[in-house]
């Protein structure tokens, strides 16, 4: 039987790969603090409460004309198609964004579950 498989979706420099090494219980996603780093879809094994799933990593998607961004939404959207379920990460330092409601309305699009993760609440600056 196949693992439950999760996505993590969100805008650029939320914290996706930071949640996604801290869940896989090691550093497999490169961590920078500039955009674009993530780019392709990148997978691991997860553990929570005893129940093993698949997790999906994936780029920070944005509605802008970036280098790469076509090619990273595609790689995102692959990964929402994957996913049995969606966490949709934010950044409770900068609130809602433009890029974040674009995200939601891909997410929205989807018809999956979607669990809302805001990240960065715990750091003052």
């Amino acid at each position: 039987m196949a693992l439950p498989t999760i996505a993590i979706v969100g805008r650029p420099n939320v914290g996706k790969s930071t949640l996604f090494n801290r869940i896989a219980g090691e550093r497999i996603s490169i961590v920078e603090d500039v955009e674009g780093v993530t780019r392709d879809r990148i997978y691991a094994t997860g553990e929570w409460l005893n129940r093993s799933f698949s997790m999906i990593d994936t780029g920070g998607i944005d509605d802008v004309d970036a280098p790469f961004m076509e090619q990273i939404k595609h790689q995102a959207e692959i990964a929402m198609e994957e996913a049995d379920v969606i966490v949709f990460v934010v950044s409770g330092k900068e609130g809602i964004t433009d890029a974040d409601e674009y995200v939601a309305r891909k997410l929205y699009k989807t018809h999956k579950p979607v669990i809302l993760a805001v990240n960065k609440v715990d750091n003052p600056e």
